[in-house]
């Protein structure tokens, strides 16, 4: 072997030997910071465990909403219904909120701030 193969191979092995020797110092505290980068990103980053309960509080919200929604709907459903086929109901309607009244009745609006007052009753 030449004296520069020679020096080559010390020199690596002096490099290869300083490696090992940072990774011996700062290894386990690279390796722990590297664990502790990973766990906040699981916790806190934009897929995280945060933003998966974020997620599904909105989830049970729309939910939430689409039930009232839906039992709105059923109900308005109903009152179509009702109207299309109970001419009571239709009646009763044009009676109050129209003030419509048949042939021959009268009828008599009293305001709704308007009280009557009673006269008071004298005792003997």
């Amino acid at each position: 072997m030449g004296i520069g193969k020679l020096k080559k191979k010390r020199e690596n092995v002096a490099a290869e030997e300083k490696i090992r020797s940072l990774v011996r110092q700062y290894g386990r505290g690279l390796l722990g910071l590297l664990v502790l980068v990973m766990i906040v990103h699981d916790v806190f980053g934009t897929h995280g465990f945060l933003a998966m309960r974020r997620t599904q509080d909105e989830i049970r919200k729309v939910k939430a909403n689409l039930d009232a929604l839906s039992k709105e709907n059923a109900a308005l459903a109903q009152e179509v219904k009702d109207l299309n086929t109970d001419p009571r109901l239709i009646e009763k309607i044009a009676r109050d909120d129209l003030g419509l009244a048949r042939p021959g009745e009268i009828i008599i609006r009293i305001p709704q701030g308007q009280t009557f007052e009673q006269s008071p009753v004298l005792k003997r």
